[in-house]
């Protein structure tokens, strides 16, 4: 499942709802990834990220799908913000289940590798130095490399 939304989330009741609908399944892995406090610019007061509609969604559909023809997911769920957020709030919300733990674990840890490279969102950070466009980094480009 995909959604990507300009509302806040509740990352305990998406995991919980997300749990119940997959009952048989042997393991659960979650990650929540949120605005950042503090950059290496200083003290960030809000992130902005844009995207396109349509394409994203498409792009995030393909991630999800490659995951699935990797490992025997039971589920996953994406969730990703748009929009001006400040420090604290989520952004992104990755759920995967499987029948063992290990298929858990990586597909989750694949998707939000792939997430970071690949999905189409721009982001913006405002603080005391100002606003400045988001680079892609060279950690995540080479995390993402690693499933190729």
């Amino acid at each position: 499942m995909i959604r990507v939304t300009a509302q806040a989330f509740d990352s305990a009741a998406e995991t919980a709802a997300f749990r119940d609908r997959v009952p048989q399944a042997g393991a659960i892995v979650t990650f929540l990834g949120q605005v950042r406090g503090r950059g290496p610019q200083g003290d960030i007061a809000a992130m902005t990220l844009e995207h396109y509609p349509g394409m994203t969604e498409r792009a995030l559909e393909t991630i999800e799908a490659e995951a699935r023809r990797r490992w025997p997911l039971d589920e996953v769920i994406i969730i990703h913000r748009y929009g001006r957020l400040e420090p604290g709030e989520p952004i992104v919300f990755v759920a995967t289940a499987s029948p063992h733990r290990r298929a858990a674990y990586e597909a989750n840890e694949f998707l939000v590798d792939w997430l970071k490279t690949r999905a189409p969102f721009w982001k913006k950070e405002e603080g005391q130095f100002g606003a400045r466009w988001v680079d892609a980094k060279a950690d995540d480009d080479d995390a993402a490399a690693r499933w190729e």
